[in-house]
């Protein structure tokens, strides 16, 4: 009797921790052969598409600007429903196959429209400057074929292409430091600009209407204004709640939802707007953060539940070689989101 005691303790104990495992977000990486990134999440014919970075050991010295960062193709990764077997349908673009880029493929996303799908992607040009391309193909795991040169009018980092209930799609994107973010103003470039000091408004994304061509910007870029609980700006002093990259959009209950990291703070925080171009106010950190240096997200609906994309670095340990997870996203009734912490 008292080893069967034992046993059902240790059941009981063991079925609790998985419960907390689940509810904290330590889930699994999705893919353990190669090391994957930021990843955008869609649901396209009824199955989860994985747009995210591939992450490999190119001897770059780490630094601020992320130069370590090197990537040099995409794999596209699929599965039928959250916890099925995930498919990398292997490489879907690779850097010497589009022609205006030179170095650093960083986070993409995907949209579905005029029965193409369109990958974009950030990459810098011959000058060292970030531009966002645009590549086609007729299936959602690709291959992708590039267009010739970026979006006109396009900069910076981290493209999330949001479409609306009414059929429009919008891009959303922008990175500070290495993301050169805080080089563009009033969407000018200066090269000799640099970091936001503490006291100056913090630096703000940005969105432009896409036109129905899907590779061009439908009018000029504004920005994305965030403002805090009073509905004022954010200063770069507010480094755990203003913007710093990985833009993403969905909407809830009618409502826009921009999410986003906070960078060297670690968070994932979001905000809330009635238009797709904000205002957004902040409401709060939807992931604390996580092992590793970056944070990038996506948020998808699939069967009734709401999933959220993330990345650590469980994997290698080291923040140039990250992985790729999920975990359920719950929202409170007041449409609020419940904050998950990976690392409890």
């Amino acid at each position: 009797m008292t080893h069967l005691l034992k046993i059902c303790r240790y059941a009981a104990l063991q079925g609790m921790i998985y419960l907390l495992a689940s509810l904290q977000g330590m889930t699994q990486p999705l893919v353990k052969h190669i090391y994957t990134a930021d990843p955008s999440a869609h649901v396209f014919n009824n199955r989860i598409y994985i747009y995210p970075s591939h992450d490999t050991a190119t001897g770059v010295p780490e630094d601020d600007l992320g130069s370590h960062f090197d990537m040099k193709d995409y794999h596209i990764l699929s599965l039928d429903h959250v916890g099925g077997k995930v498919t990398d349908h292997g490489v879907a673009l690779t850097l010497k196959d589009v022609p205006w880029a030179q170095k650093q493929l960083w986070a993409p996303d995907a949209a579905y429209a005029n029965n193409t799908y369109y990958l974009y992607f950030p990459a810098k040009d011959s000058t060292g400057v970030f531009h966002i391309g645009v590549a086609k193909s007729s299936k959602p795991e690709g291959p992708f074929k590039a267009l010739p040169k970026p979006i006109p009018g396009s900069y910076s980092i981290d493209p999330c292409v949001f479409k609306d209930e009414d059929g429009n799609f919008y891009m959303y994107f922008g990175g500070i430091w290495g993301g050169q973010l805080q080089k563009w103003d009033h969407n000018k470039y200066n090269s000799k600009a640099g970091n936001k000091a503490a006291d100056e408004k913090a630096a703000l994304p940005r969105v432009a209407k896409l036109k129905k061509d899907m590779t061009s910007f439908d009018g000029q870029v504004k920005d994305v204004v965030i403002l805090n609980e009073k509905g004022l700006p954010f200063y770069e002093k507010d480094n755990d709640k203003r913007f710093f990259e990985a833009s993403w959009v969905h909407k809830y209950k009618g409502k826009y939802y921009f999410s986003y990291s906070t960078g060297d703070t670690h968070n994932l925080c979001y905000a809330i707007g009635n238009s797709p171009y904000g205002p957004f106010t902040y409401k709060g950190v939807i992931m604390t953060p996580v092992k590793g240096w970056t944070t990038h997200h996506s948020i998808i609906e699939k069967d009734g539940k709401w999933y959220l994309f993330y990345h650590d670095v469980e994997l290698s340990g080291k923040t140039y070689l990250r992985n790729v997870k999920v975990t359920e996203l719950h929202y409170k009734a007041d449409g609020s989101i419940e904050t998950i912490h990976p690392e409890i």
